[in-house]
């Protein structure tokens, strides 16, 4: 596979298409750059928990997604990577929003790395804020990835 950066940017000007769960919830990768990726998605009832709100599990895959592309845009060609850790903390309850979720690399060593996002509303409050670790894959581990 080419350079993850590549692909990605080729995502953004709509010349491939975005994984299944982008599909599925409606995500768009609207920037992209090395240790930076953006991502907006509008939030409404068909994703509401039993109370009405937005169900975390999605706050929590806006923001994944969005450290995910962070850190994949970092890596050299035939480099993967897989999520060791991934915490999320909600900060306020989400109803009918659009969000945005931006996820910047905040350390990348030479095989773990450390990745953070905030996810806000159209107001630019704080909605969530999350933090993954990461391990860059290389060699036979990588492929298949």
């Amino acid at each position: 596979m080419a350079n993850m950066l590549e692909f990605a940017e080729k995502m953004v000007r709509g010349e491939v298409s975005p994984a299944p769960i982008a599909t599925l919830f409606g995500f768009t990768l609207t920037t992209i750059e090395p240790g930076q990726a953006v991502i907006d998605f509008e939030a409404n009832q068909r994703y509401a928990n039993p109370m009405g709100t937005l169900h975390g599990g999605v706050l929590c895959d806006v923001a994944d997604y969005a450290m995910g592309f962070a850190y994949a845009s970092t890596l050299e060609e035939g480099e993967t990577f897989t999520t060791l850790e991934l915490k999320i903390n909600f900060l306020k309850p989400v109803w009918n929003a659009h969000l945005r979720a931006v996820g910047r690399v905040v350390k990348k060593g030479r095989t773990i790395g450390l990745v953070e996002c905030d996810v806000t509303d159209e107001k630019q409050s704080l909605v969530a804020w999350a933090s993954s670790t990461c391990m860059t894959l290389r060699g036979k581990e990588a492929r298949g990835r």
